[in-house]
């Protein structure tokens, strides 16, 4: 199993305390690479691949979420029988989840997507609101320009022990 964090931003005081609460996660050290984040002045970014046991992604997002000065993203990639899974995190929104297929699209389960026409059908709300959210639509527009800020950044490697 591996994936990848990508941390979108975090100021320099939080930087040692992410390292640690993933140390904590992976079982060894983590020394990430930090860098300016362009899209957030004052603040640093990372990003670094890992492999380990199923569910790291889910363990590594249970520690970062609620840290109020964070915006993070966290993948685990599908294998056989197993559907990958995204975590994002931003201060305003909190968690989005979804799972992801193995050509990299989100994958909505049936009754979530029924469920979403049903509240549409009833003038609850619209199908176009709806969809939005089940594919996180908000988080993407908030991660966006940090995402960029990442492109060409090398990667390192984390090995859960």
């Amino acid at each position: 199993m591996c994936g990848v964090l990508y941390i979108h931003s975090a100021p320099a005081a939080l930087c040692p305390h992410v390292e640690w609460a993933v140390a904590g996660i992976v079982g060894r050290r983590v020394d990430l690479s930090w860098a300016a984040q362009p899209a957030a002045p004052g603040m640093l970014r990372a990003e670094t691949c890992w492999q380990g046991r199923s569910g790291i992604a889910a363990a590594i997002a249970s520690a970062l979420r609620g840290w109020q000065l964070l915006r993070f993203e966290v993948t685990e990639e599908p294998t056989p029988g197993c559907d990958g899974i995204r975590y994002s995190y931003t201060p305003s929104l909190g968690v989005f989840t979804a799972n992801v297929g193995a050509n990299g699209d989100l994958l909505v389960p049936e009754n979530r997507l029924r469920a979403a026409m049903a509240a549409a059908g009833e003038g609850r709300t619209t199908l176009e609101r709806e969809l939005d959210g089940l594919l996180g639509r908000a988080w993407d527009d908030e991660l966006e320009p940090f995402r960029h800020a990442g492109d060409g950044a090398p990667i390192r490697w984390l090995h859960a022990g």
